[in-house]
């Protein structure tokens, strides 16, 4: 019989982790990239190996899904206790990471190789594309936002310049209460090939129901990551990415315009759905989930507010896309 959970013989505990969540994340098909970092596959790294389909990220901008690293600097660690987070809130280690931290090229080469180990077992399907298989060997995209909140990693600038000196892409994605991290990423020069804010609720006593921050100054810190996302508009690719939970914070659109609007001005908004899936079952309902037609309802309407438009979608993802207006470089070109 086959064994549903590895024991602490088969993968010894070499992370700052307690075992219970160590062990849980093992079993949910994660690998560790030192001491607090890891890698998942994607199901859309799999279904575009499969050539069964892609992520909308590739169909938005171009992230080749089989390129794609998904990964975290910050396994545990997070500020907030988003109710449509499907991860549990009661394994979190901290808002802070008051210990020596592992340095961002250990990260990066045991990411790669944590992700190589990861997609072993697709070598032998006959299904698999051969070409994208051996090209996913050396991922190209990063994608900074498995679990935890990637902004509490001391090193973050370190780790996205290495990154970029290695050809690699990142898109990194924040809750926005680390506006003081992301303004050392201006600074130090170390801006992301994209970089995502969070925006769930068109107003601050909405945002604590939502997002239960542990911060009490929550609302101001991602005011101040909302402006962060205008200033260096003109620099890297910004993204809005407001989560829609029906029954909940689908109201009000034309405020949700006003604020990004005149805080944000980004180059993209992203309006996805609430997926009811892991952890988030516990707190919400399936009936939270919008269909498809009603996202894209509800994104019209933030479009309509704020002068942007609909420019793209996936169904499947339950995703829609808003832009002032499209240009040629949204879909982004590589040379490998």
């Amino acid at each position: 019989m086959a064994r549903s959970s590895h024991t602490k013989e088969e993968i010894p505990n070499t992370t700052i982790l307690p075992d219970r969540l160590f062990y849980a994340l093992i079993k949910q098909h994660y690998a560790f990239a030192g001491r607090h970092s890891a890698v998942k596959i994607c199901e859309w790294t799999k279904k575009s190996l499969l050539d069964e389909d892609f992520c909308y990220k590739q169909k938005f901008y171009g992230i080749r899904s089989h390129l794609c690293c998904q990964m975290t600097p910050t396994v545990g660690f997070c500020s907030n206790k988003c109710v449509f987070c499907w991860r549990p809130h009661e394994y979190n280690q901290g808002y802070e990471m008051n210990f020596e931290v592992d340095d961002p090229k250990t990260i990066i080469e045991e990411s790669i190789k944590a992700q190589r180990k990861l997609l072993s077992g697709f070598g032998g399907n006959p299904k698999v594309n051969k070409k994208k298989f051996e090209e996913a060997q050396e991922p190209m995209h990063f994608a900074i936002s498995l679990t935890g909140e990637p902004t509490i990693y001391p090193k973050l600038p370190e780790l996205i310049k290495e990154l970029h000196k290695r050809g690699k892409t990142t898109f990194l994605v924040t809750n926005g209460m680390y506006p003081d991290m992301l303004e050392r990423l201006e600074r130090e020069d170390a801006l992301p090939t994209q970089v995502y804010v969070s925006f769930t609720a068109p107003n601050e006593k909405l945002f604590n129901e939502i997002d239960k921050p542990v911060f009490k100054d929550a609302w101001d810190r991602l005011m101040r990551s909302l402006e962060f996302l205008k200033r260096v508009k003109d620099r890297t690719r910004t993204v809005i990415r407001v989560t829609s939970i029906k029954g909940i914070n689908m109201i009000q659109p034309e405020e949700y315009g006003r604020i990004l609007k005149e805080k944000a001005n980004p180059t993209f908004i992203e309006v996805k759905a609430y997926m009811h899936v892991g952890y988030s079952k516990y707190r919400l309902k399936m009936s939270n989930m919008p269909s498809h037609e009603e996202v894209r309802e509800f994104a019209q309407k933030i479009a309509d507010s704020m002068g942007y438009q609909i420019i793209d979608d996936k169904p499947v993802s339950r995703v829609v896309l808003l832009m002032k207006e499209d240009f040629p470089g949204r879909i982004m070109k590589f040379d490998d």
